[in-house]
Protein backbone atom coordinates (compact mmCIF):
# COMPACT_ATOMS: atom_id res chain seq x y z
CA UNK A 1 0.00 0.00 0.00
CA UNK A 2 1.75 3.30 -0.97
CA UNK A 3 0.08 6.77 -0.27
CA UNK A 4 1.77 10.50 -0.74
CA UNK A 5 0.28 14.37 0.37
CA UNK A 6 1.35 17.34 -0.44
CA UNK A 7 2.58 20.59 1.19
CA UNK A 8 3.10 24.15 0.68
CA UNK A 9 6.75 24.73 0.41
CA UNK A 10 9.69 27.55 -1.35
CA UNK A 11 11.64 25.80 -4.13
CA UNK A 12 15.21 25.78 -4.28
CA UNK A 13 17.30 27.54 -7.17
CA UNK A 14 20.93 26.85 -8.38
CA UNK A 15 23.26 27.21 -11.17
CA UNK A 16 22.37 25.99 -14.49
CA UNK A 17 24.58 23.86 -16.52
CA UNK A 18 24.74 23.99 -20.50
CA UNK A 19 23.30 21.77 -23.04
CA UNK A 20 26.19 21.85 -25.51
CA UNK A 21 30.33 22.19 -25.25
CA UNK A 22 30.51 25.52 -24.35
CA UNK A 23 32.93 27.01 -20.91
CA UNK A 24 31.80 28.69 -18.55
CA UNK A 25 32.75 30.75 -14.88
CA UNK A 26 32.06 29.14 -11.89
CA UNK A 27 32.07 30.31 -8.28
CA UNK A 28 34.49 27.57 -6.74
CA UNK A 29 34.35 27.83 -2.75
CA UNK A 30 38.19 28.39 -1.92
CA UNK A 31 39.94 26.30 0.55
CA UNK A 32 38.11 23.22 -0.82
CA UNK A 33 39.47 20.08 -3.32
CA UNK A 34 38.44 20.92 -6.84
CA UNK A 35 36.08 18.18 -7.71
CA UNK A 36 34.46 18.63 -4.24
CA UNK A 37 33.95 22.61 -4.86
CA UNK A 38 32.69 21.70 -8.34
CA UNK A 39 29.90 19.38 -7.04
CA UNK A 40 28.79 22.03 -4.43
CA UNK A 41 28.11 24.38 -6.76
CA UNK A 42 26.59 22.48 -9.69
CA UNK A 43 23.94 19.68 -9.73
CA UNK A 44 26.70 17.34 -10.85
CA UNK A 45 27.96 14.34 -9.21
CA UNK A 46 31.80 13.92 -8.03
CA UNK A 47 32.36 10.81 -10.19
CA UNK A 48 31.02 12.77 -13.51
CA UNK A 49 32.92 16.03 -12.42
CA UNK A 50 36.55 13.82 -11.84
CA UNK A 51 35.43 12.12 -15.51
CA UNK A 52 35.61 15.76 -16.65
CA UNK A 53 38.79 17.01 -15.08
CA UNK A 54 40.63 14.00 -15.93
CA UNK A 55 39.49 14.93 -19.76
CA UNK A 56 40.91 18.38 -19.17
CA UNK A 57 37.48 19.45 -19.39
CA UNK A 58 38.15 22.15 -16.14
CA UNK A 59 40.60 24.63 -16.43
CA UNK A 60 42.01 26.32 -13.14
CA UNK A 61 43.53 30.08 -14.43
CA UNK A 62 43.40 28.55 -18.09
CA UNK A 63 45.63 25.00 -17.09
CA UNK A 64 44.19 21.39 -16.07
CA UNK A 65 44.36 20.75 -12.51
CA UNK A 66 43.74 17.36 -10.63
CA UNK A 67 41.07 16.56 -8.90
CA UNK A 68 42.51 17.10 -5.35
CA UNK A 69 43.64 20.50 -6.40
CA UNK A 70 42.70 22.98 -3.64
CA UNK A 71 41.02 26.09 -4.83
CA UNK A 72 42.83 29.28 -4.28
CA UNK A 73 41.33 32.75 -3.37
CA UNK A 74 42.08 34.20 -6.89
CA UNK A 75 41.64 31.28 -8.68
CA UNK A 76 39.23 31.25 -12.15
CA UNK A 77 37.36 28.13 -12.51
CA UNK A 78 36.37 27.24 -15.89
CA UNK A 79 33.79 23.88 -16.54
CA UNK A 80 32.98 22.80 -20.01
CA UNK A 81 30.57 20.02 -20.16
CA UNK A 82 30.40 17.68 -23.60
CA UNK A 83 27.24 17.07 -25.03
CA UNK A 84 25.32 14.14 -23.51
CA UNK A 85 26.31 10.68 -25.05
CA UNK A 86 23.17 8.39 -26.26
CA UNK A 87 23.00 5.30 -23.51
CA UNK A 88 23.57 2.06 -25.09
CA UNK A 89 20.59 0.57 -22.75
CA UNK A 90 17.35 -1.05 -24.59
CA UNK A 91 14.41 -0.50 -22.96
CA UNK A 92 12.42 -3.81 -21.57
CA UNK A 93 8.64 -3.98 -20.71
CA UNK A 94 9.29 -5.15 -16.88
CA UNK A 95 6.67 -4.56 -14.48
CA UNK A 96 7.00 -1.13 -12.10
CA UNK A 97 5.40 -0.33 -8.93
CA UNK A 98 4.82 3.62 -9.76
CA UNK A 99 4.03 5.42 -7.09
CA UNK A 100 3.14 8.97 -8.36
CA UNK A 101 3.89 10.45 -12.32
CA UNK A 102 3.55 13.70 -13.63
CA UNK A 103 5.45 15.37 -16.66
CA UNK A 104 8.36 16.20 -14.79
CA UNK A 105 9.17 13.24 -12.53
CA UNK A 106 7.90 9.75 -11.04
CA UNK A 107 8.46 8.28 -7.75
CA UNK A 108 8.98 3.90 -7.99
CA UNK A 109 8.76 1.16 -5.35
CA UNK A 110 11.63 -0.56 -6.33
CA UNK A 111 11.52 -4.26 -5.23
CA UNK A 112 14.38 -6.19 -3.78
CA UNK A 113 16.86 -7.57 -6.08
CA UNK A 114 16.59 -4.89 -9.05
CA UNK A 115 19.89 -3.11 -10.10
CA UNK A 116 19.37 0.73 -10.60
CA UNK A 117 21.44 1.47 -13.16
CA UNK A 118 22.88 -0.68 -15.98
CA UNK A 119 26.67 -1.76 -15.53
CA UNK A 120 28.94 -4.61 -16.77
CA UNK A 121 27.35 -7.73 -15.16
CA UNK A 122 23.71 -6.14 -15.34
CA UNK A 123 23.04 -4.52 -18.48
CA UNK A 124 19.57 -5.87 -18.71
CA UNK A 125 16.40 -6.35 -16.11
CA UNK A 126 17.56 -2.99 -14.40
CA UNK A 127 14.95 0.02 -13.57
CA UNK A 128 16.48 1.75 -15.94
CA UNK A 129 15.37 -0.18 -18.64
CA UNK A 130 12.08 -0.66 -17.53
CA UNK A 131 11.92 3.44 -17.17
CA UNK A 132 13.10 3.66 -21.06
CA UNK A 133 10.08 2.01 -21.64
CA UNK A 134 7.54 3.13 -19.73
CA UNK A 135 8.62 6.59 -20.24
CA UNK A 136 11.13 6.82 -23.63
CA UNK A 137 12.43 10.15 -22.56
CA UNK A 138 14.30 10.76 -19.44
CA UNK A 139 16.79 13.02 -18.07
CA UNK A 140 20.17 13.64 -19.62
CA UNK A 141 22.21 15.06 -16.80
CA UNK A 142 25.62 13.84 -15.76
CA UNK A 143 27.16 13.33 -19.34
CA UNK A 144 24.66 10.58 -20.55
CA UNK A 145 20.86 10.76 -22.28
CA UNK A 146 17.95 9.40 -20.44
CA UNK A 147 19.61 7.92 -17.46
CA UNK A 148 16.41 9.69 -15.12
CA UNK A 149 18.39 8.51 -12.49
CA UNK A 150 19.21 10.98 -9.48
CA UNK A 151 19.79 8.56 -6.35
CA UNK A 152 20.34 5.05 -6.05
CA UNK A 153 19.39 2.52 -3.47
CA UNK A 154 21.03 -0.94 -3.95
CA UNK A 155 19.93 -3.98 -5.44
CA UNK A 156 18.78 -5.92 -2.22
CA UNK A 157 17.15 -2.91 -1.01
CA UNK A 158 13.83 -2.31 -1.59
CA UNK A 159 12.19 1.12 -1.80
CA UNK A 160 11.27 4.62 -3.32
CA UNK A 161 13.29 6.20 -5.31
CA UNK A 162 12.12 9.72 -7.51
CA UNK A 163 13.51 9.62 -11.44
CA UNK A 164 13.43 12.94 -13.49
CA UNK A 165 11.83 13.23 -16.70
CA UNK A 166 13.20 16.17 -17.94
CA UNK A 167 16.82 17.98 -17.12
CA UNK A 168 15.21 21.16 -14.79
CA UNK A 169 13.81 18.52 -12.99
CA UNK A 170 16.87 16.59 -12.34
CA UNK A 171 18.63 19.63 -11.18
CA UNK A 172 16.34 20.84 -8.74
CA UNK A 173 15.84 17.18 -7.56
CA UNK A 174 19.83 16.85 -7.32
CA UNK A 175 20.10 19.94 -5.99
CA UNK A 176 17.64 18.96 -2.58
CA UNK A 177 20.13 15.81 -2.12
CA UNK A 178 23.25 17.79 -1.94
CA UNK A 179 21.62 20.15 0.36
CA UNK A 180 19.96 17.50 2.48
CA UNK A 181 16.76 18.64 1.91
CA UNK A 182 15.31 15.42 0.89
CA UNK A 183 13.89 13.19 3.49
CA UNK A 184 14.61 9.63 3.55
CA UNK A 185 13.84 7.42 6.01
CA UNK A 186 14.30 3.25 6.27
CA UNK A 187 12.91 0.49 8.22
CA UNK A 188 15.51 -2.54 8.68
CA UNK A 189 16.02 -5.24 10.92
CA UNK A 190 19.77 -5.62 12.45
CA UNK A 191 20.94 -8.24 14.58
CA UNK A 192 20.86 -8.61 18.34
CA UNK A 193 18.83 -6.04 20.41
CA UNK A 194 19.65 -2.18 20.92
CA UNK A 195 19.36 -0.92 24.35
CA UNK A 196 18.92 2.98 23.73
CA UNK A 197 15.37 3.70 22.08
CA UNK A 198 17.46 6.00 19.65
CA UNK A 199 20.35 7.65 18.46
CA UNK A 200 22.82 8.59 16.18
CA UNK A 201 26.49 7.58 14.34
CA UNK A 202 28.12 10.76 12.51
CA UNK A 203 30.81 8.59 11.45
CA UNK A 204 32.58 9.56 7.91
CA UNK A 205 32.40 6.59 5.51
CA UNK A 206 34.75 5.56 2.44
CA UNK A 207 36.20 2.82 0.47
CA UNK A 208 37.60 0.26 2.62
CA UNK A 209 40.71 0.02 2.75
CA UNK A 210 41.56 -4.00 3.63
CA UNK A 211 38.30 -4.57 0.68
CA UNK A 212 37.84 -2.34 -2.25
CA UNK A 213 34.24 -3.69 -2.80
CA UNK A 214 33.48 -2.72 0.89
CA UNK A 215 32.40 0.70 2.65
CA UNK A 216 33.49 1.65 5.90
CA UNK A 217 33.82 4.15 8.30
CA UNK A 218 36.91 5.86 8.19
CA UNK A 219 38.31 9.33 8.73
CA UNK A 220 40.57 9.19 5.74
CA UNK A 221 39.50 10.05 1.77
CA UNK A 222 35.88 9.41 2.90
CA UNK A 223 32.86 12.07 3.20
CA UNK A 224 30.75 12.67 6.09
CA UNK A 225 27.32 10.26 6.99
CA UNK A 226 24.76 10.76 9.45
CA UNK A 227 22.11 8.26 10.14
CA UNK A 228 19.35 8.40 13.23
CA UNK A 229 18.19 5.32 14.58
CA UNK A 230 14.61 4.84 16.01
CA UNK A 231 13.63 1.24 17.82
CA UNK A 232 10.37 -0.10 16.54
CA UNK A 233 10.08 -3.30 18.34
CA UNK A 234 12.84 -5.87 19.83
CA UNK A 235 12.82 -9.37 19.74
CA UNK A 236 14.81 -12.14 21.14
CA UNK A 237 17.98 -11.55 18.77
CA UNK A 238 17.09 -8.63 16.46
CA UNK A 239 15.46 -5.59 16.66
CA UNK A 240 13.70 -4.06 13.68
CA UNK A 241 14.52 0.39 13.41
CA UNK A 242 13.67 3.16 11.21
CA UNK A 243 16.74 4.82 10.47
CA UNK A 244 16.75 8.42 9.36
CA UNK A 245 19.70 9.56 6.29
CA UNK A 246 20.62 13.38 6.81
CA UNK A 247 23.31 12.37 4.18
CA UNK A 248 23.25 9.39 1.59
CA UNK A 249 26.86 7.33 1.15
CA UNK A 250 26.45 4.46 -0.39
CA UNK A 251 25.37 1.57 1.58
CA UNK A 252 25.21 4.32 4.38
CA UNK A 253 22.98 2.32 6.86
CA UNK A 254 24.25 -1.11 6.50
CA UNK A 255 27.86 0.57 7.50
CA UNK A 256 26.67 2.16 10.09
CA UNK A 257 24.60 -0.61 11.43
CA UNK A 258 27.96 -2.67 11.36
CA UNK A 259 30.35 -0.87 12.50
CA UNK A 260 27.64 0.11 15.98
CA UNK A 261 27.93 -4.00 15.90
CA UNK A 262 24.02 -4.36 14.77
CA UNK A 263 24.42 -5.31 11.11
CA UNK A 264 21.19 -5.52 8.98
CA UNK A 265 19.58 -9.21 9.06
CA UNK A 266 20.32 -10.75 5.63
CA UNK A 267 23.26 -8.47 4.66
CA UNK A 268 25.61 -10.77 2.66
CA UNK A 269 28.72 -7.60 2.87
CA UNK A 270 28.70 -6.45 6.50
CA UNK A 271 27.07 -9.20 8.15
CA UNK A 272 27.46 -12.76 9.11
CA UNK A 273 27.64 -15.21 6.54
CA UNK A 274 25.16 -17.70 8.17
CA UNK A 275 21.91 -16.17 7.00
CA UNK A 276 19.45 -17.29 9.49
CA UNK A 277 16.11 -17.11 7.50
CA UNK A 278 17.25 -18.12 4.23
CA UNK A 279 16.83 -15.02 2.39
CA UNK A 280 18.11 -13.00 -0.37
CA UNK A 281 19.87 -10.17 0.49
CA UNK A 282 18.98 -7.54 3.15
CA UNK A 283 15.96 -6.58 5.45
CA UNK A 284 16.07 -3.30 4.14
CA UNK A 285 13.26 -0.77 2.58
CA UNK A 286 13.37 2.76 1.45
CA UNK A 287 9.72 3.24 3.15
CA UNK A 288 9.63 7.10 3.48
CA UNK A 289 10.82 9.87 0.52
CA UNK A 290 9.93 13.53 0.75
CA UNK A 291 10.68 16.31 -1.32
CA UNK A 292 9.97 19.43 -3.12
CA UNK A 293 8.40 19.41 -6.55
CA UNK A 294 10.92 21.13 -9.02
CA UNK A 295 7.98 22.69 -10.75
CA UNK A 296 5.17 23.59 -8.80
CA UNK A 297 7.12 24.07 -5.48
CA UNK A 298 5.10 21.87 -3.71
CA UNK A 299 6.20 19.74 -0.31
CA UNK A 300 5.60 15.43 -1.64
CA UNK A 301 5.89 12.55 0.65
CA UNK A 302 5.23 9.49 -0.03
CA UNK A 303 5.25 6.20 1.79
CA UNK A 304 5.50 2.31 0.60
CA UNK A 305 4.73 -0.10 3.22
CA UNK A 306 7.60 -3.00 3.34
CA UNK A 307 7.52 -6.34 0.62
CA UNK A 308 6.03 -9.57 1.52
CA UNK A 309 9.84 -10.75 2.55
CA UNK A 310 10.46 -8.11 4.89
CA UNK A 311 6.82 -8.94 5.91
CA UNK A 312 7.37 -12.48 6.33
CA UNK A 313 10.73 -11.44 8.59
CA UNK A 314 8.83 -10.16 10.85
CA UNK A 315 6.23 -12.38 11.21
CA UNK A 316 8.91 -15.48 12.00
CA UNK A 317 10.21 -13.44 14.75
CA UNK A 318 7.36 -12.49 16.46
CA UNK A 319 5.96 -16.20 16.46
CA UNK A 320 9.55 -17.31 17.34
CA UNK A 321 9.44 -14.79 20.16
Amino acid sequence: MTNHHFEEETQDHFIEEPDSEEWQFVQAAPGQRLDTALAECTSLSRSYLQNLIQQGCVLVNSQSRKANYRVQEEDRVEISIPPAQKLDVLPEELPLDIVYEDDDLLVVNKPQGMVVHPAPGAWSGTLVNALLYHCQNLSGINGVIRPGIIHRIDKDTSGLLVVAKTDDAHHHLAHQIKEHSVGRSYRAVVHGLMSEPSGTVDAPIGRDPKDRKKMAVVFKNSRNAVTHYYVLERFMQFTEIKAVLDTGRTHQIRVHMAYLKHPVLGDPLYGPKKNPFGMTGQVLHAETLSFIHPRTGEKMTFTADPPESFRDVLEKLKNSD
